[in-house]
């Protein structure tokens, strides 16, 4: 028997081919790709690489090529369901179980699946009906064309239509039932169409399979504007997700993906060229869907409506969602302008407008600090007092500790803000490995960071120390690729030398070619960072594990002198011009310096 291609869809989504390759072969990064010397043929040069987003592999020099069930069968030697069951385990799923119980699930969804998709067929066909003229006029109505229509499928679903009866020919009323797309009327007995009168919205699962619909009015009544299927055996509201089987397919575009309110929402946006836009299936946003989005998309943006009702929406999904937050993965929100909904604003102003509205997005943490704080009597210090105890409520939730100790810290830095008595002038400690304790009194202390050794300033020694361990360990800076590219250094020789350095480690050329490459255009600056680098003596001593730890010590000293120096340049702009930004600024780097 087959597995169901839900179950294997599903392992697929808890697992990158990256995460399942890894652990056979060392992979390093380059650019949206893995590269790594090949598991199937003898080779010096690597000619393996592996795609996360299109969840594949590939061996330019053997041609084999699959997905992470294949590359378990072909590097183990094992059948396709050992694969699977080892995969299964290490996703955190249950091993699927062959029983009669499962082969009957089997067949019910398959027979759900096949009513979704007459029932889908049938009522799409009814839309372009001359009879539901004024269906199809509603949607065109709305800015929607026919092949947008056709393309989401929508569908409507006619007063007393009969269709019921056509399905009773193929399917038992038991199976009809099972998919909540009727009811039986109590008094009559008779089957009553769930979407009648109504637009229908297919939503499909993450395979493209249609599982649910919703549906909306198209007339003036005291009906919902909007129903949604129940819940069934095979669709739960909870783990949905409107139109990611299409947005999924922009991840290797954008890191980003629009979280509306509506399925018209949705629909309006895709068709005015915003393909990374979603919405959540007729239920509050929730964790698991929270994590199935981040699966693809590493930035989901929140854009609700502007009324009071889409603001509280935006905020209990902000602290809901709040205590899943870390470092790889985000929550940003954007509130449209008071009175509109994404699906107005797109259509009156366009999609480049639209797009460079969302530009003003709040991490998550931004904007709850933003809607409390509007919010409070900033001169009542019960009611800071009482802020203060629910932020810090909030902020224990986070499950990454150490980034909850660094939120925690901002927010407590921002209250500190509100009561000026307080003094701000309290030292602050750092310990690291190789570090000894720092102390950083005041702001104008900072100049004593910056005195000159020899004729290099104390920046430049750490910049040189950097680049040691750059041009003599190849395989550390690897691993810091991705910081090293957002660290600039002061000094534009060594951020070139810098540059060319994660420019060929990133080609994936090998050690001999990136020595002979460098020392050809820096020899001159290679002999000044060899005979100035304080760590050229302490690093023989050590193995790669505390090299590592080293190199991260250094990058974030570096990091730390640079935001002191900018402090510095912002203390003397201040004197002479009193700028808020540049204020503003120079609050945000003492917070960093303070969580230090």
């Amino acid at each position: 028997m087959k597995y169901p291609k839900e179950y294997l869809e599903e392992i697929k989504l808890r697992l990158k081919v990256s995460q399942v390759v890894g652990k056979s072969i060392q992979l390093k990064k380059r650019g949206k790709e893995f590269i790594g010397l090949s598991p199937f043929k003898n080779e010096k040069s690597p000619s393996f690489t592996v795609n996360d987003e299109k969840e594949f592999y590939h061996c330019f020099s053997s041609g084999e090529h699959g997905n992470i069930f294949d590359f378990l069968m072909k590097t183990k030697s094992i059948g396709f369901g050992e694969a699977v069951r080892s995969l299964a385990a290490e996703a955190g799923m249950q091993p699927y179980r062959f029983s009669n119980f499962d082969k009957e699930k089997d067949l019910r969804f398959q027979t759900y699946k096949n009513i979704y998709k007459d029932y889908s067929n049938f009522f799409h066909k009814e839309l372009f009906n001359s009879q539901n003229k004024e269906a199809i006029e509603y949607l065109n109505q709305r800015g929607l064309s026919n092949e947008i229509i056709k393309e989401f499928k929508l569908g409507y679903v006619p007063w007393k239509n009969n269709f019921y009866d056509e399905l009773s020919k193929r399917y038992s009323e038991e199976n009809i039932s099972l998919t909540g797309l009727y009811y039986k009327h109590d008094k009559s007995g008779k089957y009553i169409d769930r979407f009648n009168s109504r637009i229908i919205f297919p939503i499909n699962n993450i395979t493209g399979d249609t599982v649910a619909f919703g549906g909306r009015i198209i007339k003036e009544s005291k009906l919902a504007k909007y129903i949604n299927s129940p819940e069934t055996e095979f669709y739960k509201k909870g783990s949905m997700i409107f139109n990611l089987d299409k947005a999924k397919d922009c991840r290797s575009e954008t890191k980003e993906v629009i979280i509306v309110e509506g399925y018209m929402d949705v629909v309006s946006l895709y068709s005015s060229g915003v393909k990374n836009v979603i919405a959540n299936s007729g239920t509050a946003l929730t964790e698991r869907q929270i994590d199935v989005i981040w699966k693809f998309f590493s930035n989901p943006v929140i854009c609700l409506d502007g009324d009071i009702s889409g603001q509280n929406a935006a905020l209990r999904i902000a602290e809901k969602l709040f205590s899943l937050i870390n470092e790889d993965n985000k929550i940003y929100f954007s509130i449209m302008p008071e009175g509109t909904d994404p699906d107005d604003f797109i259509k009156q102003n366009g999609k480049e407008i639209f797009l460079s509205f969302l530009k003003e997005k709040q991490i998550v943490q931004t904007y709850i600090w933003n809607h409390y704080i509007n919010k409070i009597d900033k001169n009542n210090p019960f009611e800071i007092s009482k802020f203060e105890k629910e932020i810090k409520k909030l902020c224990y939730t986070i499950k990454d500790e150490t980034l909850k100790k660094y939120v925690l810290e901002d927010f407590l830095e921002k209250i500190k803000k509100l009561t000026p008595i307080q003094s701000s002038k309290k030292p602050f400690q750092r310990f690291g490995k190789y570090k000894k304790k720092v102390e950083y009194q005041i702001l104008n202390e900072t100049k004593n960071l910056h005195q000159r050794k020899n004729h290099f300033s104390k920046i430049q020694i750490k910049e040189f120390s950097i680049l040691f361990i750059m041009l003599n360990y190849l395989d550390v800076s690897l691993k810091k690729i991705e910081e090293l590219t957002e660290l600039v250094f002061l000094s534009e020789k060594n951020e070139s030398l810098k540059k060319l350095i994660i420019s060929l480690l990133l080609e994936g050329n090998d050690k001999n070619t990136i020595k002979l490459k460098i020392s050809q255009n820096f020899e001159k600056l290679i002999k000044e960072v060899n005979e100035n680098s304080s760590i050229h003596i302490i690093v023989k001593a050590k193995d790669e594990e505390d090299i590592f730890d080293l190199f991260t010590e250094l990058l974030n000293e570096l990091k730390e002198l640079n935001n002191l120096k900018k402090i510095e340049s912002l203390e003397k702009e201040l004197i002479n011009n009193l700028d808020e930004n540049s204020y503003s600024e120079l609050i945000k780097l003492k917070s960093q310096l303070n969580r230090e």
